[in-house]
């Protein structure tokens, strides 16, 4: 079987939503963000890390990938995190998608073999709620940093990323949380 690593990614820097890390708000239940990503994914046999600035999550006792290079966006993780999986398979999500269920993580999971599988909503790649396979993207990768075109969406149309079809229900559980609205009126 295939290792699969999963980056969570917790690098934003949270300003709409007064700067507290995201990842470490409390869902429900009382669960952090970052701890219901990894229960998700390790019950399916995934590796997890963090990707981006970790000074926050320590006390976690997860692996901390920084942006390689930094300043540039998300894909400065996600080169961090495919150099780390390198040659296996990776899963990008994002930390503040408290929505996802294990049913939707698993049809991402068993979609079939691709460069990269993300689901689009409202005609755009979901680039951290997606399966990457590194041999194929992580070159592809480092040349959108040396050229430093750094938008995602731009690296999933350049290594032909396959699109997950979502029905109405399990694009909702790709709502994120953005403000301090989000939170309270989940």
């Amino acid at each position: 079987m295939t290792r699969l690593l999963a980056g969570v990614f917790v690098g934003g820097a949270a300003t709409r939503m007064g700067g507290a890390p995201k990842g470490l708000l409390r869902m429900p239940g009382g669960v952090t963000l970052v701890d219901h990503w990894r229960a998700l994914l390790e019950a399916r046999g995934a590796e997890v890390v963090l990707v981006g600035s970790g000074d926050a999550y320590r006390a976690l006792g997860l692996e901390v990938l920084q942006d390689e290079p930094s300043g540039v966006g998300p894909l400065g993780g996600l080169v961090a995190l495919l150099q780390r999986a390198s040659p296996a398979v990776a899963v990008a999500v994002a930390c503040d998608m408290p929505f996802v269920t294990p049913a939707l993580l698993g049809r991402l999971l068993a979609a079939p073999a691709a460069p990269v599988v993300a689901p689009r909503r409202e005609g755009r790649w979901e680039p951290l709620f997606a399966r990457y396979d590194s041999r194929a993207v992580l070159p592809v990768a480092r040349a959108h940093v040396a050229a430093g075109r750094c938008a995602l969406h731009d690296l999933l149309y350049a290594v032909g990323a396959v699109h997950l079809d979502l029905s109405p229900d399990e694009a909702a559980q790709l709502r994120d949380w953005d403000s301090p609205g989000d939170v309270t009126g989940s």
